[in-house]
């Protein structure tokens, strides 16, 4: 009889025990698969808030009046706009820096009152990132109009206002920020050049950093020495509890990811290693059998792994199965900001599809091998 029918007799005269090593299976793989599904999930939810609060560095030029800068909200001096583009092409500037956006910013007068005039160009991303924008993306002779600005010109949605010599459609009127965005007028940037009398300049590029480092661990340094080096006329400042809070999110998935595994792997090693010695314990006698008829250690081996490998296929289609479904189920209430990027990932089937077996003979391997190294005589003396 060969060896693969002897297994599924086994499989069928010991089905409980095969049962309980397949449910033990089914599970490490399912969780596996759901930790990292939702790991993944975190991550990208981690991201997308993180970008919605907004940028996290400023990049300004070297020479700019700080004082002014502070009390005045934006520099008092000016870079070309092709500045980002040239920032953009320097070789690995986008493991540092991310969502490159060019701004110029001044004030502008408005009847008895002056307003903050933002003009935002188009951002640039990092190769094979999706190209969704920063902040807004305004349409020439359109502007956003901050809350505060909204009531003091009497303004509203698809009304018009009139900027120096030239009628501005209001696309927007945004909801109370409670920051200085509520008097701040948004347009686009060749608008903004226009408006502020600086044809072809910025003074500002908004941006992301994607070191993701906490405060104790000095980002700013690096971030300053990673701008030094690709654009010296120019200095970087960083929003840092924004940029902290982002770097705790991301690092809290990854140590999600890096407790769970293990434990699951731990706790499924123990469940298959228990199960696998009491299936030997219980054929103690059948195995003193075989060796007294004259089977090898090589096919008495290969009996209990080849087991053990049946059951970490079944283990990795089913858990996977399961998995998927829970993590689909019920990941889109978790992570409802990307809930429609959440999908099934086939490469997790075929690394299941590879480790379980290989999991699971590793599992079975000291009890097969007590197995085959217990004395024949003992085996059938102790029946």
């Amino acid at each position: 009889m060969n060896t693969l029918r002897l297994i599924l007799r086994e499989l069928r005269h010991h089905r409980l025990n095969a049962l309980l090593s397949l449910a033990g299976l089914t599970g490490a793989v399912a969780l596996l698969v759901i930790i990292q599904m939702t790991t993944t999930a975190a991550a990208r939810e981690t991201r997308r808030v993180m970008r919605d609060l907004g940028f996290n560095l400023r990049i300004i030029p070297k020479a700019t009046d700080m004082d002014h800068f502070w009390a005045h909200g934006f520099s008092d001096q000016t870079m070309p706009a092709d500045t980002v583009t040239r920032l953009a092409a320097q070789q690995g500037i986008f493991v540092t820096f991310n969502h490159l956006t060019p701004a110029l910013e001044g004030r502008l007068a408005l009847g008895d009152r002056e307003f903050l005039l933002t003009g935002v160009g188009d951002s640039v991303v990092g190769p094979g990132e999706a190209k969704q924008p920063m902040g807004f993306k305004i349409a020439r002779g359109h502007v956003y109009l901050g809350s505060t600005v909204a009531q003091h010109l009497k303004a509203k949605r698809g009304s018009t206002l009139p900027l120096k010599t030239r009628d501005f459609n209001v696309e927007r009127v945004l909801a109370e920020s409670g920051t200085e965005e509520d008097v701040r007028i948004f347009t686009s940037l060749a608008d903004a050049q226009e408006l502020l009398g600086h044809p072809g300049r910025i003074n500002e590029i908004k941006a992301i950093d994607c070191l993701c480092l906490t405060a104790d661990k000095d980002p700013l340094a690096q971030l300053r020495a990673a701008l030094e080096k690709a654009l010296p006329e120019a200095k970087v400042l960083q929003l840092r509890t924004m940029a902290d809070a982002r770097a705790r999110q991301r690092q809290m998935t990854e140590r999600y990811a890096r407790f769970a595994v293990p434990v699951v792997l731990i706790v499924a090693a123990v469940w298959l290693g228990l199960l696998a010695w009491l299936n030997v314990r219980d054929r103690q006698a059948e195995v003193g059998l075989w060796r007294a008829l004259g089977h090898g250690s090589t096919r008495i081996a290969g009996l209990f792994l080849g087991k053990a490998l049946l059951l970490g296929i079944a283990g990795a289609l089913v858990g996977y199965a399961i998995g998927t479904t829970v993590a689909l189920r019920y990941g889109a209430e978790l992570f409802q900001v990307t809930a429609k990027s959440l999908a099934a990932e086939p490469s997790l089937l075929l690394w299941a599809l590879v480790l379980a077996p290989g999991f699971s003979a590793v599992a079975s391997l000291l009890p097969a091998l007590q197995a085959v190294t217990q004395d024949p005589a003992e085996s059938l003396r102790a029946d």
